[in-house]
């Protein structure tokens, strides 16, 4: 049952935003994704899972092949959906970089390790200005903020916080209007052609409601995306961190999972390696309507000036 909104925060952290849109009491716990990007080895398997289970279309399809159904590459990376959009809910992200040579510390995935030719011990560096390459592998998704900006403009109600605290596109109410595209502070909502209509991430919430995992999180191998009540992934990110950096490993950091950034904090966060801006994540997020209480005032305040000095021109003419 959904009751009228209790508060109108805009930004800052909110402890319960599924509460601040009207659901009641005894609403089930936020949930969200914790995704460890030091355990990707981009197999994809996120990807179709998500695609196959939302019934979405490929990308990157080019003209060539029997049916024109060969998948073409990004021409940058092992890439061929390029990025989140209409169709693609779940993105893998491959970076290369050459880095200093080191070897990190292994983790241990259940596969059989090798050695490779010139290969020193874990944690060791190499003599010398020697540089090796390494691949970056993350997965990313609709972050559903605690601090929705899509869901503050959406003139139709289409985009709403579910009973979870994710947020969700009703397609049969969405118009098409794009109004959410700009708002998203990530660039995640895109429309799709042929459709015109908003699409994401839905974190799978007709499977939720069924009290599974989204398809993701089932079909990830390696466990990098994990799925579960927010406030436990927390923890878990909290240990996870604490043990990287207890292996050597200082560059491993946390997005997206304090209540206190720009956009209170997200329901879908990761670990990563590097900087944002690395895996093309903004770094310094900010709910994009942040500041329309400010500018309502400003108007406000505006309008009532031009009124007070329309009546008294008025009045003196009268004089």
């Amino acid at each position: 049952m959904v009751n009228a909104p209790t508060t109108n925060s805009l930004s800052g952290p909110l402890p319960d935003p599924t509460a601040n849109a009207g659901y009641a009491a005894d609403h089930p716990p936020r949930v969200g994704f914790f995704t460890d990007t030091s355990v990707c080895i981009g197999c994809k398997a996120c990807e179709v899972a998500c695609k196959e289970w939302n019934a979405l279309p490929a990308d990157g399809v080019g003209d060539h092949g029997a049916e024109g159904d060969v998948l073409g590459l990004t021409g940058m990376s092992y890439d061929n959906s390029g990025g989140l959009g209409a169709s693609t809910y779940r993105h893998v992200a491959f970076v290369e970089q050459r880095v200093p040579a080191k070897t990190s510390v292994p983790v241990e995935l259940g596969m059989p390790l090798s050695q490779l030719p010139g290969a020193v011990n874990p944690g060791e560096d190499r003599e010398g200005d020697a540089t090796e390459v390494r691949w970056l592998m993350a997965s990313d998704v609709c972050k559903h903020c605690t601090h929705a900006a899509c869901l503050d403009v959406c003139p139709t109600g289409a985009l709403i916080r579910t009973e979870h605290g994710t947020v969700l596109v009703q397609d049969d109410i969405c118009n098409g209007c794009g109004y959410c595209i700009p708002a998203c502070p990530y660039g995640v909502i895109d429309q799709r052609k042929g459709d015109g209509g908003a699409f994401k991430c839905t974190m799978c919430q007709d499977r939720l409601g069924d009290g599974l995992m989204p398809a993701c999180a089932t079909a990830c191998p390696t466990e990098s995306i994990m799925f579960g009540n927010l406030d436990e992934l927390r923890e878990r990110a909290d240990a996870r961190l604490a043990t990287l950096h207890g292996q050597n490993v200082p560059e491993a950091r946390l997005y997206g999972h304090d209540p206190n950034d720009g956009v209170g904090g997200d329901g879908a966060f990761f670990l990563l390696l590097d900087e944002p801006e690395v895996y093309g994540l903004p770094p310094d997020p900010v709910v994009t309507t942040k500041d329309l209480p400010s500018m309502w005032r400003h108007a406000g305040a505006a309008a009532l000036t031009a009124a007070g000095a329309v009546a008294l021109a008025f009045l003196g003419a009268r004089r």
